[in-house]
């Protein structure tokens, strides 16, 4: 019998919390595309702006002038395709606008404008509603759509800047609308059935093919090849509100004859005073933001993947995709001891202290990078097209 192609959704509108372009992808881009693949048409809506910026931030005003900026361009042009299937439109919206009333309804009636327009022009029919944030629920009221699914993928309100009652207040209300809810930790999963009982615990996945690159014989970059081997690795964001700088601080003192490489640049609002004493240290190593297509490449002269997480009420419920991106480029994972290392645990070591935290990369260390063949079985199904059949299956669209 020849099997049946997953019946898809013709369309659905995306909201994201994350700007197409933005240098690091995370669910939203990666889900967007995914959809795409499979034969969907996608409107991907940027960033509504859940945080204030700050008043002597140049980055957090940077940011916003670049919004302007792409906001006036789609006023003008329409959302347009960046990407086979996907049409990404930057709305004009007053920043965090959401906290008082004139400027919610304002915004408000500013984006329904906006994916009134861009679904017309793309003849959307009762597109899917996917979203990451609560701020779409009036925007969506009225309009003739298909079944809403809610990503939980971090906890927001715990980040700072963001008004946490006024965000708690918005999501329970998506919660009791939404069809189907999938959250990447099991802490977020718990939070959110309290409120939808078809919640699920649906962890991050991997670009398997592309990260593993990082298992085919080749040169590494030459800004790594100097640095003397063994390399540990952390790559993305330098967030001081996600990263324990401290541990990283205390653990490479304790093993100065290991080389520690950071791949990657602080974002607007989250600098470390941490990182120019971790930068005065001859074993540490910052060689700033690489492009997702040459990560392979350095995760290739990696022996160690480095999840140095603070614990606090924003990274208990974080499931890191760097553990899978790890362990697809061959490389062993040592972990603060975050809520997700409960559940998965294969080729991942823990260590909350910087003793524990050097204990357990020595472990890792002593067992080597992974093979080929143990990757595909630590990996499995947890890849990005895998998992979006399985969301669409469970709101009834695939069979």
């Amino acid at each position: 019998m020849v099997e049946q192609p997953p019946v898809i959704p013709q369309s659905c509108v995306l909201f994201a919390t994350a700007d197409w372009d933005e240098p690091y992808w995370t669910n939203k881009q990666h889900c967007a595309q995914s959809l795409a693949e499979l034969g969907t048409r996608v409107l991907y809506v940027e960033s509504v702006g859940l945080r204030s910026p700050k008043a002597g931030s140049a980055k957090d005003w940077g940011r916003l002038s670049n919004r302007l900026r792409k906001g006036l361009l789609s006023l003008l042009l329409g959302a347009r395709e960046r990407s086979p299937g996907i049409f990404v439109l930057s709305p004009l919206l007053i920043p965090a606008g959401h906290r008082h009333p004139a400027t919610r309804a304002l915004n408000r009636w500013l984006l329904r404008a906006a994916i009134a327009r861009s679904t017309w022009q793309r003849d959307f029919s009762r597109p899917l509603i996917w979203t990451y944030h609560p701020f779409m629920l009036d925007v969506i009221d009225g309009m003739e759509t298909g079944p809403v699914l809610y990503h939980c993928v971090d906890d927001l309100a715990a980040v700072p800047g963001v008004d946490a009652a006024t965000f708690r207040a918005a999501e329970a209300r998506l919660l009791q609308h939404a069809n189907v809810v999938f959250a990447t930790a099991p802490a977020l999963a718990e939070h959110c059935k309290k409120h939808n009982p078809n919640s699920h615990f649906l962890p991050n996945v991997v670009d398997a093919e592309h990260f593993g690159k990082a298992l085919e014989p080749g040169p590494v970059p030459a800004d790594l090849a100097h640095i003397p081997e063994p390399r540990l690795c952390y790559h993305g964001v330098l967030s001081d509100f996600k990263i324990d700088f401290q541990l990283l601080l205390d653990a490479a003192r304790l093993k100065p004859e290991w080389s520690w490489v950071l791949i990657g640049e602080e974002r607007e609002g989250q600098s470390s005073s941490r990182l120019a004493e971790l930068a005065k240290l001859p074993n540490v190593h910052f060689l700033g933001y690489k492009p997702y297509s040459v990560l392979p490449d350095y995760l290739r002269g990696m022996r160690v993947g480095l999840l140095p997480s603070l614990i606090n009420d924003y990274t208990r419920g974080m499931f890191p995709m760097k553990y899978f991106e790890y362990i697809a480029a061959g490389l062993p994972v040592v972990s603060t001891p975050l809520d997700f290392t409960r559940t998965h645990n294969a080729g991942l070591e823990s260590g909350a202290t910087p003793e524990n935290f050097v204990a357990a990369i020595h472990r890792q260390l002593g067992s080597g990078r992974f093979s080929m063949f143990q990757v595909s079985e630590l990996v499995g199904s947890n890849t990005w097209q895998g998992r979006t059949i399985k969301m669409l299956s469970d709101l009834g669209y695939a069979e």
